[in-house]
């Protein structure tokens, strides 16, 4: 059962924070690990009658968790003005970046509902972006071909293949889905391959691109986007607006995420630098309701490729509202993210 955890009063303007989880509809395998069940954590910031809700999908990886969320959201304070996004931004503790993507979600999802318009036309943008990819998650290769199989007519129009299963057969997987399946294939390694076993793999593999190959910061990555004929994405590498300059050495596009980046205003900053930079703009998100994957729904459209699948992969999602057409995840026309809880 979900709880109440936090709840402070901020003079004109109110937050309220809490655990839940999410349940996947099937076990989830990457390189690191295996996930059946995903603990976020759902903000509400209310605003006199009105509401704008937001939520944090902790990563692990760079040791955040719903635990560390609701800590952090104790000590925000928001101040009178929930259009005040700067001086809010400046207030804000450091770290912690899942949190502060769902301060800033439930920020625009008060916005738009105060103004009456869907958060995409208040930042300008179009509605639709590109369609999103499904994920085949890691198995042997037979059996990611059979799952494969399985999705045929939900309407995916490419394909995103979980790899690194660092027992020589990642090349193998690759064929095995691209012997069911014409739909367009990227991968995601996770960090999980060695220089020389990209340079292996990456020649015999049909692919868009290939997702963060090499561990995050490995001095090789220079390198192997030089040889690569396949082009190199990172998303391990690639955090904030800071990192994307860096990120130009070794790839030749970035997989922004909202709980990497802390949330949409600093994801439409890292879009821009790296179009000035000539890099590549991929959205990806983590294991979220549709809660979070409306917040980044509301952006695609800046983007060359899009990974907006996580809501589609729970059992059921408590926060429906996105409307899946032609292989889109397209964000609702109703004011603010335009969500509702079940």
């Amino acid at each position: 059962m979900n709880r109440r955890v936090a709840n402070a009063k901020l003079g004109a303007v109110y937050l309220t924070a809490r655990r839940t989880e999410l349940r996947l509809a099937e076990t989830f395998t990457i390189s690191r690990e295996s996930t059946d069940v995903a603990e976020v954590v759902e903000v509400e910031i209310r605003h006199g009658d009105v509401s704008g809700f937001g939520e944090a999908a902790p990563i692990e990886r760079y040791d955040e968790s719903a635990d560390s969320a609701l800590a952090w959201l104790e000590d925000v304070e928001l101040g009178h003005d929930p259009f005040a996004l700067d001086e809010i931004a400046d207030r804000l503790p450091p770290g912690e970046q899942a949190a502060r993507a769902a301060v800033d979600a439930a920020l625009h999802d008060l916005q738009g509902k105060l103004l009456g318009r869907p958060v995409h036309q208040l930042l300008g943008l179009r509605r639709a972006g590109p369609p999103t990819s499904w994920t085949i998650w890691l198995g042997d290769p037979d059996d990611m071909a059979r799952r494969t199989e399985r999705i045929a007519n939900r309407g995916f129009k490419r394909l995103k293949l979980k790899l690194g299963g660092r027992d020589g057969l990642d090349a193998d997987r690759v064929a095995a889905v691209r012997s069911v399946t014409e739909l367009p294939l990227q991968c995601d390694v996770n960090e999980a391959w060695t220089f020389d076993e990209a340079l292996e793999y990456l020649p015999r593999m049909t692919l868009d691109y290939c997702e963060q190959p090499l561990v995050a910061g490995d001095p090789n990555g220079p390198e192997l986007k030089q040889r690569s004929p396949v082009p190199i994405y990172v998303d391990e590498d690639c955090h904030t607006l800071a990192d994307v300059a860096a990120c130009a050495e070794r790839a030749h596009g970035i997989n922004i995420k909202l709980a990497k980046s802390g949330g949409i205003r600093e994801a439409v900053r890292m879009v821009h630098a790296a179009r000035a930079l000539g890099l590549g703009v991929m959205l990806g998100c983590m294991v979220e309701s549709g809660l979070g994957i409306a917040a980044g729904a509301h952006i695609a459209s800046l983007m060359d490729h899009v990974d907006l699948d996580g809501n589609l992969l729970l059992a059921d999602d408590p926060w429906p509202g996105l409307d899946f057409a032609d292989g889109v995840q397209l964000p609702s026309t109703r004011p603010g993210l335009g969500v509702a809880p079940a």
